[in-house]
């Protein structure tokens, strides 16, 4: 790792191997699921974090009862396994999907197991309360669960999620490696979570911990003290005689005297010493979680806190608007749906609870406004109106960046313009950042020829200037709707029905072909299957599989309704839809688009990772998106399990994945899915080799499966993936900015299929000042390039405010090969966690972000304070347990 005190002017590549370049030296509870592999039986911080936020998702269900369904009782859950499926249906009523919510809690785990894995918290020793730094330790926790307050507050959620996974790691490994369980503590330690109460009783350094042990298993190594220590591991820092390691096989100052070790990460004794105590550690961590998602929920308020992990089956509503003059039909438009959508779905499950604004012209684009409050967001989306005119094109994909940035992900977002993009430099990064945010994009352009008023243009415009937002549509999983002014208000409907719980249905083939039909399979877990179409269509068709037919005759059909307007037909079939294999046949000049969407519960999230399978630490490296060259691991996630087409069929399942090259489809390759853990969690895992994913580019993913009645399966991922060409790797402190001070970050650029010469780029949102020591990087086969950047915190830095880092690596040579990008979130502070968990203060609900040519955050909004004396509900190995805490 490269000295944080000494900037390098050069650096010279190094060839490492895999294993060396993300093998974690430190240890901790196990990971994810995924170390279940090296340690059967074993509780992984991923079991500790989903089953904390389970229970204390049950108890807000519990002390607030759902509108217009029974209230929750607690004795139907007594000792049955937690299931997000099951608590949704219970609260929000059959058929609402808790996809968000799933994908919420695994942001928290990913991030609580990248703390094993990232250089600048591995080989933190303060980070993982080892080498009896427990006083530091408990500072880092409390900073990070600050931040994780303050990103909350500024409703930055995705920042939020990744500090609190960075707290509860740190928290669930004080009692893996301190001997709090070995001195007979039954309760969660009742200062660690309040930063006004001293740690006592602490051993120091002359105090002699451990005795030797010569064993795997070390029951009796710890001297009989009654002082608080923690084990020591690897070399950095070194072990003072007489101290206790870490242990296990991969800790190098186990082999010093006294051998052995105390840690309590998984039942086996080839890792753990003392793996005999593992489960009192756990059931202990997993208290001591629940207390933190609870202090959470007391200092947000539960609206504040439902919004920090999701738990809401609604999506959010993401506005961009281009305020031109002559966008005064479109800006209605909008107005229009919103009103629409806050009017009918107001105290509903399907309520939003995020509101986006982003207006742009030129040369200007911004504020960013976001807000909970669906009052304040219809005030100022009734001020913007359409002034002035302004050349054609215009600074739409900066004004999309900023929405997603600041849009939920797993959200739609719906860009309203007449102009093409004067920023089409922006694109690829776009591109990456939608599929990074799994946020579909969607462009309602009125491109009318006939329309000059308010749009100047100083020269005649290429037809393909639009191209810039077909590439975003296509990568988003969206899609570019063309349409005249007077359609406008019609096409627009398609807002509400978006934010619905949709799924795209594959077609066979996903283009059109010409004289070939599309085909689709309808499964009895759909409703509300809809057809949408647009482009130059004289005539259309659409078969259900019993052979009957409906044309493009507007009005109520044998199958359904078909609306059209202008260009763009919209078919709602009746409900229940014939199951089975339907069919659609279009007539068109050019390249007319079609796309079947229709509702379920049943849905699935993925991600990929890296098995480490050897080392201190095995586990699922997470990554973003997979790597040429890689073994790759694919983890996929079913929600949605209990559905079912008729009472008492047998739970769906899926058997394989298909991968097709986008937009072309053609098939890549067909790997199977295997089961992981246990099946009512849904979890099914893919080896994608190498060969399979060998040409960086964009690829989709289909599950294929039957229902419980024998009857076919078919679901897409919402957006395709791309095999990035390198893996670009960027960390940040573990702490937070501080006005005036100076950030160090560090990057890792690796190469695993063919060499490479790369450009590195780096921007900074605000325009905060950097220096960096690695601007181009040649890379052979598995080497490596590492590089450091110092950002510089000014002093008028914006507290409680977002700083985005993005790092492109992009080839030197005209290639084909996509380039990579990093994203990484900070946060400016300036309060102490003392005063920031002390504070009794709740959500702030709206706010104003003028990220363009400003580094202002102007924060404002209402807010409301949590309750006290709550109960402790948590469980161990699924069994839920009533405890109430008072002494915390």
């Amino acid at each position: 790792m490269l000295s944080a005190e000494v900037p390098l002017s050069h650096l010279g590549p190094s060839v490492l191997l895999l294993l060396q370049l993300l093998l974690p030296p430190t240890s901790a509870f196990f990971p994810n699921i995924w170390s279940l592999l090296a340690a059967p039986g074993s509780i992984t911080h991923q079991d500790l974090t989903e089953e904390a936020a389970l229970n204390v998702t049950l108890q807000l269900f519990l002390e607030q009862p759902p509108p217009n369904q029974p209230p929750l009782r607690l004795e139907d859950y007594l000792g049955r396994t937690l299931l997000a499926d099951d608590l949704f249906a219970a609260y929000f009523g059959p058929g609402f999907p808790s996809r968000r919510f799933r994908a919420a809690l695994g942001e928290v785990s990913r991030a609580n197991a990248a703390q094993d894995f990232l250089p600048t918290s591995r080989n933190d020793p303060d980070l993982h309360f080892d080498a009896e730094r427990l006083s530091q330790g408990r500072t880092r926790l409390m900073g990070a669960l600050q931040e994780t307050l303050v990103a909350a507050r500024v409703l930055d959620h995705t920042l939020a999620r990744q500090r609190l996974g960075a707290a509860l790691h740190a928290l669930q490994d004080f009692y893996s490696h301190s001997n709090w369980v070995e001195l007979g503590e039954q309760q969660p330690h009742p200062h660690l979570l309040w930063p006004r109460q001293e740690l006592w009783s602490l051993a120091q350094v002359g105090n002699p911990t451990c005795s030797n042990c010569e064993e795997l298993s070390c029951p009796g190594n710890l001297l009989g003290f009654t002082l608080l220590t923690s084990g020591y591991f690897g070399t950095h820092p070194p072990k003072p005689p007489g101290k206790c390691s870490h242990g296990g096989n991969f800790d190098q100052s186990s082999s010093q005297p006294p051998r052995g070790g105390i840690n309590k990460d998984s039942t086996s004794p080839g890792f753990s010493p003392h793996h005999m105590l593992h489960l009192q550690a756990a059931k202990l961590a997993l208290l001591a979680s629940i207390q933190a998602f609870s202090l959470l929920r007391s200092r947000l308020g539960d609206s504040g806190f439902s919004r920090l992990l999701d738990i809401t089956p609604a999506s959010s509503l993401s506005f961009v608007l281009d305020t031109t003059g002559s966008m005064g039909e479109e800006i209605n438009a909008a107005k229009i749906q919103a009103r629409h959508i806050m009017e009918q779905r107001q105290g509903s499950p399907m309520e939003p609870v995020h509101y986006i604004l982003v207006p742009f012209h030129d040369p200007e684009f911004g504020p960013v406004f976001t807000t909970s409050d669906p009052h304040s967001f219809w005030q100022r989306l009734n001020e913007i109106h359409a002034l002035g005119g302004g050349d054609e094109p215009e600074m739409c994909l900066s004004a999309l960046e900023l929405a997603l940035l600041h849009t939920p992900p797993l959200s739609d977002i719906f860009v309203f313009t007449d102009a093409s993009p004067k920023d089409a430099f922006l694109t690829n990064r776009v591109e990456s950042l939608s599929q990074e945010r799994r946020c579909r994009v969607t462009f309602l352009v009125t491109e009318d020829p006939s329309r000059v008023q308010g749009r100047a243009r100083r020269e005649v415009l290429s037809p393909v200037r639009f191209e810039p937002y077909e590439a975003v549509a296509l990568a988003s999983g969206g899609e570019v709707i063309f349409t005249k002014d007077q359609h406008i208000r019609d096409v627009a409907a398609i807002v509400g029905e978006s934010m619905a719980a949709l799924v795209t249905l594959p077609l066979e083939p996903p283009v059109i072909v010409p004289g070939k039909p599309l085909v689709f399979i309808v499964d009895g877990l759909l409703q509300k299957v809809t057809v949408r179409m647009h482009g130059e269509i004289s005539s259309f068709w659409i078969k259900n599989p019993a052979g009957i037919f409906q044309s493009q005759e507007e009005g109520m059909g044998p199958l359904g309704h078909t609306h059209c307007f202008g260009q763009f037909w919209m078919v709602t079939m009746t409900d229940p839809p014939q199951t089975g294999t339907w069919e659609i046949q279009v007539t068109a000049e050019g390249t007319p688009r079609v796309r079947v969407q229709a509702q379920t519960s049943l849905d699935f999230l993925f991600h990929f990772g890296i098995p480490m399978e050897d080392g201190p630490h095995p586990g699922l490296y997470p990554l973003t998106q997979p790597v040429a060259g890689l073994q790759i691991q694919l983890l996929v996630e079913v929600t949605g399990l209990g559905s079912r087409g008729n009472p008492g069929d047998s739970p769906p399942h899926f058997s394989h994945v298909i991968l097709r090259r986008v937009p072309e489809g053609t098939k890549l390759g067909q790997v199977p899915l295997e089961p992981l853990g246990p099946p009512e969690r849904g979890l099914l895992t893919a080896s994608l080799p190498p060969t399979l994913l060998s040409t960086p580019g964009p690829f989709s993913l289909e599950l294929i499966g039957q229902d419980g009645g024998g009857q076919g399966l078919h679901r897409i991922a919402p957006q395709p993936c791309t095999v990035a060409p390198v893996l670009l790797e960027l960390s940040g402190p573990p702490g937070f900015l501080a006005p005036g001070s100076k950030a160090l970050l560090t990057l890792r650029i690796t190469s695993f299929s063919v060499p490479q010469d790369l450009d590195i780029r780096i921007s900074v949102n605000p325009s905060f000042a950097f220096t960096s020591n690695l601007s181009r990087a040649h890379l052979g086969l598995n080497e490596s390039a590492w590089g450091c950047l110092w950002l510089e915190v000014p002093d008028s830095a914006v507290l409680d405010s977002m700083v985005m880092v993005t790092v492109t690596a992009l080839g030197r040579e005209v290639s084909l090969l996509p380039p990579t990008h990093a994203f990484l979130r900070l946060l400016v502070l300036a309060q102490t966690p003392q005063d920031q968990l002390s504070a009794s203060s709740g959500p702030v609900v709206t706010t104003t972000t003028p990220v363009f040519r400003s580094s202002t955050l102007v924060t404002q909004g209402r807010a409301r304070g949590g309750k006290a004396g709550r109960p402790w509900w948590g469980t161990v190995g699924g069994v839920l347990l009533l405890l109430t805490l008072a002494s915390w």
